[in-house]
């Protein structure tokens, strides 16, 4: 028999036989991290799946890293048939921010918040939110689903105000509307939060597992050395706590964005744990209320962060809905972008 047709034979029992194995080379998250600059960044980015694959934005919340993303969470997401992109916002990780940094007083700015006074930010999400269209444009992909985490979730809401013809799906984990007379976090977590001065690594570390150590589920107890390995990785990948500062200046800067909510009208899931600490589940409530037609779903005890014990009720709420909205554009024709003039 010819040599082509053992290597035919041999792709027909790859394929009957060792799907799981094509898929696990196809999902695999250790990609390198390429980059796209744009015209104020650089971001730094991952692809994992196949470019003929539906799109999936991933969007991090304050202070994280595409590596934040868990992989096994990536991997799923993948295995579903999309291809899942990660990336660095501006200010953390191996992304940049390339103009020069106006003076910004945290400390002053957040005393302003709470006074209920304007709070000026170097950028604004809206801005963050361009940049994860500028990423799609540079990579040529027209249509694409997103899933937003915390501060990530309130740029996804205005990546698919700006650009609904474009968002398939929207997926809002552990985030908030921005309406005034939500639950506050303690004050005590927001201290942990702005605490980003360091005078060395081991602090720095320190710091952050002490964070963690806060967003986390009380139903859980955490191991204070995988905490401080967690935040080991982190500081050692990237570590620019200026740049945090301003991210945290441009969520103060926001306006409620219930008026852009109100005229959203693309397919989206909201999901919010009964025991997050910073964005208490009224957060979540209040955020699927004013989106027509949105889906909520409450994980018990879920905190903060992506916690082990939550991964499986996560991916159990998030993959059969993406999977309903893989290949479902029917919302297209019925919707127009958001115009920001008319938010009042």
């Amino acid at each position: 028999m010819s040599k082509g047709f053992f290597s035919l034979a041999a792709v027909l029992v790859a394929f009957l036989f060792g799907t799981s194995a094509f898929a696990a080379a196809r999902c695999d998250v250790n990609v390198p991290t390429a980059h796209v600059d744009l015209q104020q960044v650089s971001i730094a980015y991952q692809s994992i799946g196949r470019a003929s694959d539906p799109a999936l934005l991933l969007v991090m919340g304050l202070g994280g890293q595409l590596i934040h993303w868990p992989d096994e969470v990536v991997v799923a997401l993948c295995q579903q048939g999309f291809r899942v992109i990660r990336y660095d916002n501006r200010d953390v990780g191996l992304s940049t921010w390339r103009q020069a940094p106006a003076d910004a007083n945290l400390t002053f700015e957040v005393l302003r918040y709470k006074l209920g006074l304007p709070v000026s930010a170097p950028y604004s999400l809206t801005d963050m939110a361009d940049d994860a269209l500028g990423l799609m444009d540079a990579l040529h992909i027209d249509q694409f689903h997103v899933l937003g985490a915390s501060m990530g979730g309130m740029i996804a809401q205005h990546l698919a105000a700006m650009a609904p013809q474009r968002v398939e799906s929207l997926t809002l984990i552990m985030t908030s509307s921005g309406a005034e007379g939500l639950p506050a976090p303690s004050a005590a977590l927001v201290q942990l939060l702005a605490r980003r001065g360091a005078p060395n690594r081991e602090v720095a570390l320190e710091q952050q597992a002490d964070l963690l150590a806060a967003l986390g589920s009380p139903a859980v107890t955490d191991d204070r050395q995988s905490l401080l390995h967690q935040a080991a990785i982190a500081y050692d990948r990237a570590f620019n706590p200026e740049g945090v500062k301003r991210q945290i200046m441009a969520i103060l800067a926001e306006p409620s964005r219930v008026a852009l909510l109100n005229q959203l009208r693309v397919p989206t899931l909201v999901v919010h744990g009964t025991a997050d600490p910073l964005l208490p589940v009224m957060h979540g409530v209040h955020l699927a209320a004013h989106i027509r037609g949105s889906q909520l779903k409450l994980i018990p005890g879920l905190a903060h962060r992506f916690q082990e014990a939550f991964k499986a009720p996560l991916l159990a709420a998030v993959l059969p809905y993406l999977q309903e909205h893989r290949e479902d554009t029917s919302h297209w024709a019925q919707i127009e972008p958001v115009a920001s003039g008319n938010l009042l």
